[in-house]
């Protein structure tokens, strides 16, 4: 294996545990926020209430933060001036503290307004004053995620990724404990200070302390004509002006699923969390380990390799990506079963839960990639590109997402979100390729192809066990069935001739040796 591939693989398994512990501990989080908060209105207002938050995160580019400081300060690392790299990290980061500072104060002030006319419309008059409350209690949440993601950035430039992958287990771990042991007493209330806790817990502190024991040089200097801070700036502003729709995606649900009716909001978000478990354990730990490697080879003008490893990336993502989501598109209203129970979860709930799931799937391979494909565009320092085609993306979904919720509820909103991702994700694979290797013969669409049918395949046996199963646990039920869906669907690619089931039996093969 060569060394490229090495760091490539412990950074992207570094991250791949620490999401799959994430999700593990999200599960449990949505447990503790379903079986608290149910699918009604206090559920709704809790989930509404990271709209404007996440508004000012993405307004500020905090979602790229590293991405976009990790070639900054990597190239100083690489040409031995660290104290360079660091006097970057303290403009940018004094001006961010600055700027958000500003920002969430203002927003804390026309929070209600905001709240009332933009962001959650078909709420009640009560449900509009708790949500502005929440909304307020979240917002400065926002300054501890943007300065760790910049300090993390610093750690990952160094292929030093435990911190930066542990700090969201102590940010989902903190909402767990304040849902737990306030939730019954305060509501929805209780996991927004657990946003607020765990954020500076995990997003900041841990990398903070790592960062410090890596000889972090924070000064208190604002040199606005440094030509690192320009640059960031110049990265950075497409992705703050031109809203993704992979952002936006979140947005669109809450706002047009308060107009459809009370537990929209909360269902379509409890099936967004079952269908970013394999989303985040293989595509965005995928895209975060492969991240570094692939600016280190644009770096050195190797633009060939680098195309060529991170498709690699996305072809092993597709496979596993898709094989999960076969078993949740079967398997969804036992999972939701198991995870939220029966006390606040009517059986319609469940049943709701379960089929947004299922066609929330139908577009799992583009939220599983797309985290990996803009890593292309971002080595590069192409951020314009991507960010002019979701901008696109994003406008013509808008009255997509409107009419098929108008029309057919929280089902047509689910439907929305997997065509428009497709969609964006589509033209982004496209894009890459005519930019970074426009002669490359590597081909992703028969693959997909190839995955579409074995997914098909394995899907339609898992749904026909449950047919003939008996009446049972859903713990057993689900997995049986969503087991069998997996199964199915990993050997029909094989007959198929998909080389990454092999790749994948084999490496599965010589850890259980071990």
């Amino acid at each position: 294996m060569s060394k490229t591939g090495r760091q490539v693989k412990i950074a992207a398994a570094i991250w791949a545990v620490s999401i799959l512990l994430s999700r593990f501990i999200g599960i449990v989080r949505e447990s503790v926020i379903g079986r608290v908060l149910g699918t009604g209105q206090d559920a709704d207002i809790y989930w509404a209430s990271f709209v404007l938050p996440d508004f000012l995160n993405y307004l500020l580019a905090g979602g790229f933060l590293s991405i976009v400081f990790i070639p900054i300060f990597g190239g100083h690392l690489a040409r031995d001036d660290e104290e360079a790299g660091w006097r970057a990290f303290s403009v940018i980061a004094n001006f961010l503290v600055l700027a958000l500072s500003a920002l969430v104060a203002a927003l804390w002030v026309i929070a209600p307004w905001l709240v009332e006319h933009v962001i959650a419309p078909g709420f009640s008059d009560e449900a509009t004053v708790t949500l502005a409350r929440l909304t307020r209690i979240v917002l400065p949440a926002q300054i501890f995620v943007f300065l760790g993601g910049l300090i993390s950035a610093t750690l990952q430039a160094r292929d030093r990724h435990v911190a930066p992958a542990m700090a969201p287990l102590l940010y989902t771990l903190s909402i767990v404990i304040f849902g737990v042991s306030l939730g019954p007493r305060w509501g929805p209330e209780a996991f927004a200070w657990g946003v607020l806790v765990g954020a500076f817990l995990g997003p900041f502190a841990v990398p903070f302390a790592d960062s410090l024991r890596q000889g972090l040089s924070w000064k208190p200097t604002l040199d606005l004509t440094n030509p690192d801070f320009r640059k960031y700036l110049w990265l950075s502003l497409p992705l703050m002006i031109g809203q993704s729709i992979v952002v936006v995606d979140d947005w669109f649900i809450k706002r047009f699923g308060s107009l459809v009716a009370t537990g929209v909001v909360s269902q379509l978000q409890y099936a967004k969390t079952l269908m970013k478990v394999p989303m985040g354990v293989f595509g965005v730990a995928t895209g975060a380990g492969l991240y570094p490697t692939v600016s280190r080879l644009v770096a050195q003008e190797k633009t060939r390799e680098a195309y060529d490893t991170l498709i690699r990336a996305v072809r092993a993502v597709l496979v596993l990506a898709l094989t999960a989501g076969a078993g949740l598109m079967v398997a969804g209203t036992e999972a939701a079963e198991v995870i939220w129970g029966t006390t606040r979860f009517t059986p319609e709930d469940l049943g709701n839960v379960g089929l947004y799931t299922a066609v929330l799937c139908l577009g799992l391979w583009a939220w599983a990639t797309a985290t990996v494909y803009g890593r292309g565009f971002y080595a590069m320092e192409r951020t314009w590109l991507p960010t002019a085609l979701g901008t696109v993306v994003t406008l013509l979904a808008w009255p997509l997402y409107r009419g098929l919720a108008e029309t057919y509820g929280g089902l047509g909103l689910a439907c929305a979100s997997s065509l428009a991702l497709s969609l964006y994700v589509t033209s982004l694979a496209w894009l890459l390729r005519r930019v970074m290797a426009p002669d490359s013969e590597e081909r992703v669409l028969g693959l997909l192809g190839r995955m579409i049918l074995a997914v098909a395949i394995g899907v339609g046996a898992g749904l026909a066990l449950e047919q003939v199963l008996p009446q049972g646990p859903a713990l057993l039920i689900g997995g049986l069935s969503g087991t069998t869906a997996c199964a199915l669907t990993l050997v029909s690619a094989w007959a198929l001739g998909v080389s990454e089931v092999r790749f994948i039996a084999e490496t599965a093969r010589r850890k259980l040796r071990l």
